[in-house]
């Protein structure tokens, strides 16, 4: 494989995105950011609200990491324990490698599903990133994602012949209940598949996400040490031919990284965020944990950048848009007020975790990023949004092709 630049290296590092979004709020601080004042005094309240959030979801405050694994539990239902029955006679890698390929076919299928869409089971009705959740576990426990049928794992194979018509009829879409981005959602995994079999070195010979497993494994056995940012570096490697093209650089497609004119005068003016590889990352330390391996400074990786981490700011008036009809208007994913929007929403989220914990009595080390996230940022940004629009859709409209959100 061709060596992999500098440059490239950098704009995959989790310290970028925390750097150049830093920037970015240190704009806004000084009225330099074209689209949005910001108003800090506002944080010790959303501080107040996110404790409180937690406190009542987790009232030991024994708050698990962010991950997709608490989306499978949604509705009172414990369908991981119905993955663990299936796997019961695996051993402890294999467990770990199907636990693995769920993840990434979730996350992958995780982005926006807009507020027409909703997945029924069993007598209940889940919207959102909890309905996905539901709908992805039953296609991964149907074996949807597999060239065999009676495997539950996901492949090259399996991800190639998927169609639109598959994933609609899994995802139970129809033209009364259209789900956002259903063709890009498709095209995402088609190309996951083809990206497995372009790397048997990372997915082994039959293309498997879960074979980042025997990765990780058979470099502790090495005596290394492996961190959140060497996971999400090699995700980003490996998934990097999957994302619609967009900004190249160096002759590699980057993926979730954007344009930001306002910091080219003073250096590096694209911004990276990588949310859906990150929301994979933290979601692939359990299982890969679980199963022996330690992946260390986990809160290394930056908050996500989202409706609900990113409504939750401008919900509560930490962000106030420039633009009078700012909120009125529909978006693109590159658009320079949405790369602003999220570049503040990763800055502001290193800002409001330190009082959470104050709030909590915990250190920062007890309740890393991971957990507030969990705690936390994500559902008071529900709750938020909740309380000032019925339905409890996000402040702002983005044209997602479900590949970004």
């Amino acid at each position: 494989m061709p060596e992999t630049s500098s440059r490239v290296q950098a704009l995959r590092s989790p310290k970028t995105i925390r750097s150049q979004c830093a920037r970015v709020l240190d704009l806004a601080r000084t009225g330099g950011a074209p689209h949005f004042a910001i108003d800090e005094t506002r944080l010790p309240f959303v501080a107040d609200l996110v404790a409180n959030v937690t406190r009542a979801a987790y009232p030991n405050l024994v708050v698990p990491f962010h991950a997709r694994w608490r989306h499978f539990g949604v509705g009172g239902v414990a369908r991981e324990r119905e993955l663990d029955a299936e796997l019961a006679f695996e051993d402890a890698p294999e467990w770990a490698r199907a636990k693995i390929d769920l993840a990434v076919v979730s996350v992958l299928l995780d982005a926006g599903a807009g507020s027409a869409w909703s997945f029924h089971e069993g007598g209940k009705t889940f919207v959102r990133s909890e309905g996905l959740a539901v709908a992805s576990f039953r296609m991964f426990m149907a074996c949807a994602f597999a060239s065999d049928k009676s495997a539950f794992c996901v492949n090259a194979s399996g991800l190639e012949a998927l169609t639109v018509d598959k994933l609609a009829s899994g995802f139970q879409v129809t033209a009364d209940n259209p789900l956002v981005g259903l063709e890009g959602r498709v095209a995402l995994l088609q190309a996951l598949g083809r990206a497995l079999r372009s790397r048997p070195d990372l997915f082994g010979p039959d293309g498997r996400p879960g074979f980042l497993f025997d990765i990780c494994a058979g470099a502790q056995a090495g005596g290394q040490n492996i961190s959140a940012a060497d996971l999400l570096e090699t995700v980003l490697e490996g998934f990097s031919p999957i994302w619609p093209g967009r900004v190249e650089v160096d002759g590699e497609n980057m993926g979730d990284v954007w344009p930001y004119a306002p910091l080219a005068k003073s250096g590096e003016s694209l911004v990276p965020f990588h949310k859906l590889s990150q929301w994979l990352t933290y979601s692939l330390i359990e299982p890969i944990e679980a199963s022996g391996v330690k992946i260390t400074d986990v809160g290394g990786l930056t908050g996500l950048t989202e409706y609900r981490n990113g409504g939750l700011f401008l919900d509560a008036g930490v962000l106030v848009p420039k633009a009078p009809d700012a909120l009125a208007k529909e978006y693109a994913p590159g658009d320079e007020f949405i790369v602003e929007w999220r570049a503040l929403t990763v800055a502001l989220l290193d800002a409001v975790a330190p009082l959470v914990c104050e709030r909590l009595g915990k250190t920062t080390a007890e309740f890393p990023l991971a957990k507030v996230l969990e705690g936390g940022t994500w559902a008071a940004g529900r709750k938020i949004a909740a309380e000032k629009r019925e339905g409890g859709g996000p402040p702002l409209r983005i044209v997602s092709d479900g590949t970004v959100f």
